[in-house]
């Protein structure tokens, strides 16, 4: 049996070096993959997203557990972004999508955690995720896992804002 070895392409004055990761490396892209959703071949982000939305679906969160998850997942999250971002190389990389679960859970944080709901969520996080208004589009420009994770926050917090709207105005989800 072949053991794998995981390495990490960095520059250097004298070209590329390559550099054997940490545990800590290691343990960054677990968590900035969401457990290896991120190495998803088509749309890593969606299905960062989609894996977030089973996980909300199936684990039954309070309101204040949900809240404590999301604290979670964008203080951990940004750690791991951070770390993440040098090992797998470039600005946001595809790869990293714990964003996303963090995006995903902001989108529905005050809602009961329904299939119509999360499906709404998804749907509405993913579309202004990719479309990314103001300041979403902005934030970008921040460096680090700070960088990383607020656009998707303030796509979550889109989402969450027009589910709001739904609700009040049609008592829907």
């Amino acid at each position: 049996m072949t053991r794998r070895t995981f390495h990490s392409v960095t520059g250097s004055e004298s070209g590329a070096a390559v550099r054997r990761l940490t545990a800590t490396d290691r343990i960054a892209l677990l968590i900035a993959t969401a457990g290896g959703a991120g190495y998803s071949p088509v749309a890593p982000g969606t299905a960062g997203s989609a894996v977030t939305a089973l996980l909300l679906w199936l684990v039954p969160f309070s309101r204040s557990g949900l809240a404590l998850f999301l604290v979670a997942v964008v203080v951990v999250g940004t750690w791991a972004a951070h770390r993440a971002e040098p090992v797998l190389g470039g600005k946001d990389p595809g790869a990293i999508v714990i964003d996303e679960v963090a995006g995903m859970a902001l989108s529905v944080l005050v809602f009961p955690l329904t299939v119509p709901v999360l499906v709404a969520g998804f749907f509405l996080f993913r579309l202004f995720d990719v479309v990314k208004p103001p300041p979403a589009h902005g934030s970008q420009k921040l460096r680090g896992g700070v960088g990383v994770m607020i656009d998707d926050l303030i796509a979550g917090a889109y989402a969450l804002a027009v589910l709001g709207a739904a609700h009040w105005l049609f008592g829907w989800p």
